[in-house]
């Protein structure tokens, strides 16, 4: 047995270590950011997660004095760019602009996504939330979501409905539809929303829930009609249109997109980005962007965005199982 002066001296040196640990620890997320910060967006350039990262990448930067690079990294429907932001140091320097897909989805709907969100990835802000408009043909015969449903009743099978992909929020939406009001409904899915639009455009299908940005130049433009939305509150572009859940009450999916960090990175550097992003995301010019092409903007701290994941997560969950869905 070591002598007790000898045990007392490796205990006081330990304490300094962890004492002198903290204390850096400290000073790093004070002088944080000290050099440019990158952005991983899953996915190619021009979609939804695109625009917000470099909408509100430009500004934080200027906020955070230090450039914010966008790192576009697109494959295995978001699960590439995920991998590589949950295997990045957890130090503020790489960030992830994770949607609904890879962050509320991937994780039920494959064996293995190579990540768990909860457990790999800290929430920071959400930056846009968008509803998904439920659209037909300019030419079809329903009016209305009651006059799609009664004709869904009457013949199951007889409505087809596209997707931008398995399992993707669209193709759940659509099956959740179909659960809700007791009928069988066929999927047919595209290998993205572009071609999915013309086809509900040219009659092929009879609907599609489409991300608002997307479909609202074709609603305007009379191409197609709008029916429902499919968030719990209307959208201010389309007042008009009533959401699903007046229909189907609790009806709710969209596509939203926010700020995700390794889940060890220290919380004065997740409350930093989160002050900063929930400052630059109701500014007015922004705001009226967002909002013009259907992104609700919803602040929320990063207690808040961890519940809202939370939530989805579960939510998704629940229909996956329900529907057999999935993406492997």
């Amino acid at each position: 047995m070591p002598p007790i002066h000898a045990t007392r001296r490796r205990l006081i040196v330990t304490c300094a270590l962890a004492l002198t640990s903290a204390v850096a620890g400290g000073v790093h997320a004070a002088d944080w950011p000290e050099r440019n910060i990158t952005v991983i967006v899953p996915y190619a350039p021009g979609g939804q997660g695109d625009v917000f990262a470099r909408l509100v990448g430009e500004r934080l930067g200027q906020a955070l004095g230090k450039a914010v690079i966008v790192d576009n990294r697109p494959g295995a429907s978001g699960v590439l760019g995920t991998r590589l932001a949950v295997k990045a140091p957890a130090d503020g320097y790489t960030l992830l602009l994770g949607q609904t897909g890879e962050i509320a989805i991937n994780g039920t709907a494959m064996k293995r996504p190579g990540y768990n969100t909860l457990k790999d990835l800290r929430p920071v802000a959400l930056v846009g939330d968008s509803p998904l408009v439920l659209v037909t043909p300019a030419s079809s015969p329903y009016q209305s979501l009651a006059d799609l449903i009664t004709a869904a009743r009457a013949k199951p099978g007889s409505i087809a409905y596209a997707s931008s992909g398995t399992a993707t929020p669209g193709h759940l939406a659509a099956a959740a539809l179909a659960a809700g009001i007791k009928t069988e409904m066929i999927h047919v899915p595209y290998k993205g929303a572009g071609q999915a639009i013309t086809d509900v455009i040219g009659g092929q299908v009879q609907f599609f829930f489409a991300s608002a940005s997307s479909i609202m130049p074709h609603v305007k433009g009379g191409k197609v009609r709008a029916l429902a939305v499919s968030t719990t509150k209307r959208l201010p572009a389309l007042p008009d249109v009533p959401t699903v859940a007046e229909t189907l009450p609790g009806f709710d999916f969209s596509l939203w997109g926010g700020y995700f960090a390794p889940r060890a990175t220290p919380d004065a550097v997740v409350q930093r980005l989160a002050t900063e992003i929930n400052r630059i995301i109701v500014e007015p010019d922004l705001r009226a962007r967002f909002e013009a092409e259907g992104s609700a903007v919803t602040p929320m701290t990063p207690q808040q965005f961890e519940k809202f994941v939370r939530d989805e997560i579960a939510k998704y969950a629940r229909l996956i199982k329900a529907t057999g869905a999935r993406l492997d």
